[in-house]
């Protein structure tokens, strides 16, 4: 009961805007081509043949890294620290026939500042994949995430 207190302590304020309903549009535009509209107006293409937008697979891939990444960056603010630098590196292995989901996925987030210790990004990773990461939570049960981490010494 304590950690769960402590949790919505810590996150206060942070997860309670979100829309519960998000809407977009997804038009056709030409051949395999379409352009994707989220509720407030921003817009990306997705394109299979990978010549004039990203593929629908690619953008899930880069969801889970932001919604991961948004969640570390402000858990490890949240304990005080002071990051100047954040990167991130992802990768996913895909089944080879379909459905062609992903079967695996790793992540490397290099990350720089001050008071950035190895308790506190394995805490803010945690807390992402157990409970606040919704993309992590709306992926299949048997996808594999690895997250690994590099704290990188200010110069």
């Amino acid at each position: 009961m304590e950690e769960t207190e402590n949790l919505d302590a810590l996150m206060k304020g942070y997860k309670e805007k979100i829309p519960t309903v998000n809407k977009g549009t997804l038009t056709l535009d030409r051949d395999l081509i379409f352009v994707a509209r989220t509720q407030r107006g921003y817009e990306f293409e997705y394109d299979p043949k990978f010549e004039w937008g990203c593929s629908p697979t690619e953008t899930l891939l880069m969801s889970l890294a932001g919604c991961l990444a948004i969640d570390v960056v402000s858990f490890l603010r949240k304990m005080k620290a002071e990051i100047t630098s954040f990167k991130m590196d992802v990768s996913g292995e895909r089944n080879p026939t379909p459905p062609q989901y992903y079967k695996s996925i790793e992540m490397i987030l290099n990350i720089s500042g001050k008071e950035i210790t190895p308790k506190k990004v394995e805490r803010a990773i945690s807390l992402s994949q157990k409970k606040y990461c919704s993309v992590y939570h709306s992926l299949r049960k048997d996808l594999e995430v690895a997250v690994k981490y590099n704290i990188i010494p200010e110069e």
